[in-house]
């Protein structure tokens, strides 16, 4: 396993983090993947921390908090080998938020609790609106009193949309965010998003890099999910584009030698170094193993991203 800085937080970060949204299942009605076993999740963690991984990136609102209470138990032996990141802002399953300062405040104090542990490395604001942010200075300020008393590290922004970044970053001075990003979503190179992170030490964290897991070519747009799966909610159209794409690049995987379509897609994420770590989610130890695998592989070749790249511009990836 590789590590990077994560931007200027002071945070060093295996290449390969945990996307632990999975994890908390569907418990009090959350939606996610379905249901979440917890003891093969416990397996999964463990298998992370024994393979060099120690980033793990949580929310309050997965599985309203069971997430970071599977994580907790997981992790408390190991706390202070592990970074741990969570995150704020989402009150139920409609999309409601709140970004109040004592709402912040509370829910650290619920985060803390069930993660077993007294500081998080990383508070995110789970996908606030950009104009929230910048109209109410009191939700950084916030931010920053609780990295005073010791009780986060460092914070950060869960972007809703790749340009939310471009205003965070120019307009807000936050130094870490987290953004979707993919062979199939390359929006954060296109608008300069990673240019202007680099430029300025700024940390990113890129979700969704197996795009729920359809890059890794074992789901099909027909497959039957669990009704609180989230992938249930897209539409037939959107499955099937996403479920299709990865044909697309099989000519550039190196089968021969073993690689995975897994490992190929986050090998391309790994290829830029805007990018301190990339969390795709697992449940399975298998897949922890097959994942962190592509850190070891190293970064794609320059001709294979230029390929990539002509890929995606002569492809519609999101269906409108």
């Amino acid at each position: 396993m590789r590590y990077r800085q994560l931007g200027a937080t002071g945070i060093r970060v295996s290449e390969i983090g945990f996307g632990a949204w999975g994890i908390g299942g569907n418990a009090k009605g959350a939606v996610a993947y379905g249901p979440a076993d917890e003891d093969e999740s416990r397996k999964a963690l463990l298998q992370a921390v024994e393979v060099g991984v120690n980033f793990f990136d949580t929310s309050d609102f997965y599985g309203f908090g069971h997430s970071e209470a599977v994580l907790g138990r997981a992790l408390r032996p190991v706390r202070s080998k592990v970074a741990i990141a969570t995150k704020v802002g989402f009150l139920n399953a409609a999309g409601d938020q709140d970004f109040s300062p004592s709402h912040i405040e509370r829910s650290l104090d619920a985060s803390l609790r069930r993660l077993q542990t007294d500081y998080v490395d990383l508070y995110q604001l789970h996908s606030p609106p950009r104009e929230l942010l910048k109209s109410n200075s009191e939700i950084v300020k916030t931010l920053e009193r609780l990295q005073a008393a010791g009780r986060i590290k460092a914070f950060g922004l869960s972007l809703r949309a790749p340009d939310d970044g471009l205003v965070a970053v120019r307009e807000l001075g936050f130094n870490c965010l987290q953004v979707n990003f993919n062979l199939l979503d390359q929006r954060a190179i296109g608008n300069g998003l990673f240019d202007l992170c680099s430029k300025r030490n700024v940390g990113v964290i890129v979700r969704t890099p197996l795009v729920f897991g359809f890059l890794t070519g074992h789901y099909s747009a027909t497959d039957d999910f669990d009704p609180s799966d989230h992938r249930r909610r897209w539409s037939p159209e959107q499955l099937e584009r996403w479920a299709t794409a990865h044909h697309l690049f099989v000519a550039l995987i190196d089968a021969k030698n073993g690689e995975k379509p897994s490992q190929f897609a986050l090998r391309f994420c790994l290829s830029f170094d805007s990018v301190s770590t990339v969390i795709p989610g697992m449940l399975k130890a298998e897949h922890v193993i097959e994942n962190a695998g592509a850190s070891d592989l190293g970064p794609l070749s320059q001709p294979a991203c230029g390929r990539i790249a002509e890929i995606y511009r002569e492809h519609g990836f999101l269906v409108n």
